[in-house]
């Protein structure tokens, strides 16, 4: 999901605001009404970020610098990706333990289903984009206790925090680029923040979705890699200078967790869209980086991370199903190193009802059946009402062939700065929402087995 097209303190959803505007049916002013009601409790969450515990920090990073004349050739961007291994300083000790290999097993999959731990079958699960940039661990550590209690099992992560210009306040941040350079943080307000969350995910038996990079502003994105090397996010996807620098970043943070069976999946990115391109530009894009992934680590999964954009397979003709935006599902999923496939629901920001979303739920049950591979129902939500308008989404995948686990948009808590970021989707751990969406669907899938 997109959170903001602004400040990287801001977390506005405007998945609505962006299409109603490219589709001409609103002006881009619209938004700041719009997103009014919950810049209260964002700038809040800001505060609280600001001045949390920072102190005694020391960063440990690796920085490569790189010529884009110099990356015309697929040779010499692999000797770049080598080279830009981050290196430990002995020096440095983390506040966290590290994450190392843990009890359970890796994750699989069996035909059309996920293998979690030895057991096959539907497993539900959440996103938090934000857990990975707390600084106090006893909330990380709550979060994850209260996900162990309630039955779910998925968590997936931002495993981007991407800036052009190193924060001066003492913010987490994981990646730098600048001027042709991509820094690497390995400090404790950078990565190290992430592998207490890893170290945490494999106490408590949470399995972690983890993505690279972000098609939207949020945190950097795409447009920090445009911003330090020149070009437009379609050119990310094939610019030889953009891809090393995003490589290396893959390769920093593989190399801290391939013995974590507390990992799902590596994502190869949060929606990425090529809007205007012929579909092989993400297909190629796709097919290249999972095989360097899986070059780095066979053991675990592949996916990634798209909308499900792009399928003819149950077809309204509606803007989601079209291939507007590079993506075509079908063809991206049949790439052998994807284990999964993913997809996202968010009507009103389509365009289209609440209701349209149950056909679009099994148009990619059928589209993965089809592909012998799992789906996972990665990402939905609504701004209200969500019991309702949700509930009969996850019922559609419960019960819907190929589709084998659901995360809804997203996880909220009471940490101890107070309520957890909210995007205008999230509801809340101990909620009546709560109870609808995670305690009565946890049930539904335990009277299945």
């Amino acid at each position: 999901m997109e959170l903001s097209s602004g400040s990287r303190a801001e977390h506005r959803p405007i998945h609505a605001w962006a299409q109603n505007v490219y589709q001409g049916r609103i002006s881009p002013e619209s938004r700041f009404y719009k997103n009014s009601r919950i810049l209260k409790s964002e700038l809040s969450f800001r505060n609280r970020q600001r001045t949390a515990n920072n102190n005694g920090q020391q960063v440990r990073a690796s920085t490569m610098k790189l010529n884009p004349s110099l990356l015309t050739a697929a040779g010499l961007v692999s000797a770049q990706l080598a080279s830009a291994l981050p290196q430990a300083s002995s020096s440095t000790v983390s506040p966290s333990p590290s994450p190392s290999a843990t009890p359970g097993s890796f994750v699989t999959t069996s035909g059309l289903n996920f293998v979690i731990d030895g057991k096959t079958g539907y497993f539900a699960g959440s996103n938090s984009y934000w857990i990975g940039f707390q600084k106090n661990n006893d909330d990380v550590d709550l979060v994850f206790s209260h996900l162990q209690e309630s039955g779910l099992k998925i968590l997936r992560v931002w495993g981007f925090n991407d800036v052009n210009q190193k924060p001066t306040d003492g913010s987490v941040y994981y990646h730098l680029l600048a001027d042709g350079t991509a820094t690497v943080n390995e400090g404790e307000d950078g990565l190290q923040r992430l592998d207490y969350v890893v170290s945490s995910a494999e106490k408590h038996g949470i399995k972690l979705i983890i993505n690279f990079v972000n098609f939207w502003d949020d945190y950097g994105g795409i447009n920090a890699y445009v911003k330090a090397f020149g070009g437009s996010k379609e050119d990310f996807y094939t610019n030889d200078a953009m891809q090393a620098a995003y490589r290396a970043y893959i390769k920093a943070v593989i190399s801290r967790y391939s013995d974590s069976t507390a990992i799902f999946a590596w994502e190869l990115a949060n929606e990425p869209r090529c809007q205007g391109c012929e579909t092989t530009v993400l297909y190629n894009w796709i097919e290249s980086t999972s095989q360097y992934i899986k070059s780095l680590d066979s053991k675990h999964l592949v996916c990634i991370g798209d909308e499900g954009f792009g399928l003819d397979t149950g077809s309204d003709g509606s803007y989601p199903y079209q291939y507007s935006e590079g993506s075509d599902f079908a063809k991206n999923l049949a790439i052998p190193t994807i284990d999964f496939g993913t997809f996202h629901l968010y009507p009103s920001s389509w365009g289209t009802t609440n209701d349209w979303g149950n056909g679009w739920v099994t148009s990619h049950g059928a589209a993965c059946k089809a592909a012998g591979k799992p789906c996972l129902f990665e990402e939905y939500g609504v701004t209200s009402d969500h019991c309702a308008v949700e509930k009969p989404w996850q019922n559609t995948a419960l019960n819907t062939t190929a589709i084998s686990g659901d995360l809804y948009w997203q996880y909220g808590d009471q940490l101890s700065g107070g309520p957890s970021p909210d995007d205008g989707n999230t509801f809340y751990y101990g909620t009546d929402d709560f109870k609808c969406l995670v305690t009565d669907h946890i049930a539904a899938i335990n009277s299945r087995k």
